[in-house]
């Protein structure tokens, strides 16, 4: 898994053609340290990346980008655009069901 900055994200997943699926989380986040390992487990065909942004830094404008309101939140594109979204819950985070979700996004 990939570990973009807020520079590397637009050109890593907006302007480059595939899948991918994007982790946005904050190291200050127990649910976010929860929800790596399993999200870091999928494994697919080749042809999508998995990738995390840190939204440790409250001032992140990715926050806003993408609305973020809880983390962590999945945002899956294919060729820059957005298939699936899934946002955590406040104090619940995500889950095995939603990392079944999101291989299913990516492999569809």
């Amino acid at each position: 898994m990939d570990s973009l900055s807020e520079d590397q994200f637009e050109a890593q997943t907006l302007r480059r053609p595939g899948r991918y699926a994007v982790v946005f989380s904050a190291d200050w986040c127990p649910f976010c340290r929860a929800f790596l390992p399993p999200f870091a487990s999928l494994a697919g065909p080749p042809g999508f990346h998995l990738a995390r942004v840190d939204l440790t830094d409250l001032e992140n404008p990715l926050w806003e980008q993408f609305e973020i309101e809880v983390v962590p939140t999945v945002v899956v594109f294919r060729d820059g655009e957005v298939t699936l979204r899934i946002d955590g819950v406040a104090g619940v985070g995500l889950g095995t069901r939603d990392v079944d979700r999101v291989r299913a996004a990516l492999t569809s």
